[in-house]
């Protein structure tokens, strides 16, 4: 066999990963790389840069411990290019491979470049698929083949079928596919709330959040009190300790929001699945166990699951289905920039400033408050929804492109018009307030649509349906809203677009000019 070289990118951080298969561990060398040119394409929240560069740095110590050959670039190696497709060359001249294996790219941009290596390098490539992933590209494209509109729930049954998660024979466990009628409760604060993991930086971590505070201090995102899971063996105590603490009211209470609380009953175990550290069937499989033992419900269960076999792999299909101008799309040509305080959090809207407050914390936000606070807020002010890809792209820990451009550019600021979501997730303050406390210490006034201390979600929203009637007029599931828009005075209408307006043209300046 000829002798390979085996690139190892930082969401590849799996130890069954698919170019590894029937390698030769005395022969071949696996290639890992801390890339300027990946950190840097855009501002990505300083944790999040950190837990990679940590993650990968441990996961390359795993590999040595099973045997295998790493040859390790650091970001701060005076000899490091800063590009993927540079290192690689570098590699080639240490190490004299006669061929490349590779897991395919998680997104276009690196996928491009891995299709130029061949003849850059004059050497044969083999692409394998990603074999974490349920559903194979040309799987999905068949499943979508010929069907007027892709609904995640009917992909999802077909992902229940194949796996076997929750069946009962050929008819899904209790009867029904989706218990997300009983998974809206809002919630009360409770002593008893669990809290996830907290995982003190080793030696080795802290050298890489040194390195990332000197590096990249015009990012975004706080440092301190970093506690991220960096390996696979605490990313899995993390999941175990969201299968006995949280999973059981997970279901209950996912659309949940409450003020100072980031996680609730929450996984936060995104980050984890998205880089490799754990694999999304295994953990499936575990949360279903918890049902089976009767130790979760059904809802909570089945909710979770939903998310990962269902949501998460048809985010995947519809992102390499629709190709690399998706995060372009603007079917509602919106064009406003987005506020500069979505890099601070410093707004008067409580919703806002605890969502964006956490994630500059954190890198992290639940998926409620990214869409019906952050992406809600965005939508109906017209923010260039390019911008908006680009914003979630850079301060959630779990955001790559293939996960983050359909959830933003499809569901949350109806970009694609349709294709993803059957409407706009629009909505005023009354949606705020019924699944969150964050109004109650809001200095302005949920109930109130005009006035000085009206919520400005609520002038927003109406003002949203009413600037594009001529393309979501038709939209049976806005028949409702349009009809009370119709039953308001003229005057009643003017006043609420004047208040609408007004906050509007007193919106400050965009973020980063770069963008």
């Amino acid at each position: 066999m000829k002798r390979a070289l085996i690139p190892i990118l930082g969401d590849q951080l799996s130890l069954g990963l698919a170019s590894l298969e029937g390698a030769d561990p005395a022969r071949d060398v696996l290639l890992m790389m801390e890339v300027a040119e990946e950190a840097g394409y855009v501002r990505h929240h300083r944790r999040k840069i950190a837990f990679l560069f940590a993650a990968m740095r441990h996961h390359a110590a795993a590999l040595r411990a099973a045997g295998w050959r790493v040859d390790y670039v650091t970001l701060d190696d005076p000899a490091n290019t800063g590009s993927f497709t540079d290192e690689v060359a570098r590699a080639i001249a240490r190490h004299a491979p006669e061929r490349i294996i590779v897991t395919e790219a998680g997104e276009w941009r690196v996928a491009g470049m891995v299709d130029q290596w061949e003849t850059l390098f004059g050497l044969p490539v083999e692409v394998r698929a990603d074999t974490r992933f349920l559903c194979g590209h040309a799987e999905f494209d068949a499943w979508a083949h010929g069907r007027k509109a892709l609904r995640m729930e009917f992909f999802y049954r077909e992902m229940r079928r194949k796996t076997g998660l929750l069946m009962a024979g050929d008819q899904p466990e209790g009867g029904q596919w989706n218990y997300d009628q009983e998974n809206r409760k809002p919630a009360e604060r409770d002593l008893t709330m669990p809290r996830p993991l907290s995982f003190s930086p080793d030696a080795d971590t802290q050298a890489v959040l040194a390195l990332v505070a000197e590096r990249f201090t015009d990012h975004p995102g706080r440092l301190e009190s970093f506690d991220f899971a960096v390996t696979r063996e605490d990313a899995l105590k993390q999941q175990a300790h969201f299968l006995k603490y949280a999973l059981p009211r997970f279901g209950d209470y996912q659309d949940a929001m409450l003020t100072g609380e980031p996680f609730l009953w929450h996984s936060i175990l995104s980050p984890y699945i998205n880089a490799g550290l754990l694999d999304p069937l295994d953990l499936c499989r575990a949360v279903e166990a918890e049902y089976r033992a009767g130790r979760v419900p059904l809802n909570s269960a089945e909710g979770f699951i939903r998310q990962i076999i269902g949501w998460r792999e048809f985010v995947r299909g519809i992102y390499w289905r629709e190709g690399p101008d998706y995060p372009r799309r603007n079917f509602l040509e919106a064009h406003r920039p987005l506020p500069a305080w979505f890099w601070t959090g410093e707004t008067e809207m409580r919703c806002l400033a605890e969502a964006i407050g956490q994630t500059l914390d954190h890198a992290y936000a639940h998926h409620i408050q990214r869409l019906m606070i952050t992406g809600n807020f965005a939508l109906l002010i017209g923010a260039d929804p390019y911008q908006v890809h680009l914003w979630y792209l850079e301060v959630y820990a779990d955001a790559y492109e293939w996960v983050e451009a359909p959830n933003t550019v499809g569901m949350s600021q109806f970009a694609d018009g349709g294709l993803l979501g059957s409407k706009p997730y629009a909505a005023s303050g009354a949606y705020i307030n019924r699944m969150s406390d964050y109004c109650r210490h809001c200095r302005y006034d949920v109930k109130a649509r005009t006035g000085a201390d009206a919520c400005p979600f609520n002038a927003l929203y109406w003002d949203f349906l009413a600037r594009h009637e001529d393309k979501l007029g038709r939209n049976q599931r806005l028949a409702m809203p349009y009809r009370n828009w119709a039953k308001m005075s003229a005057a009643t209408r003017a006043e609420i677009r004047a208040q609408a307006k007004a906050f509007l043209d007193g919106l400050d300046a965009s973020g980063p000019s770069r963008y």
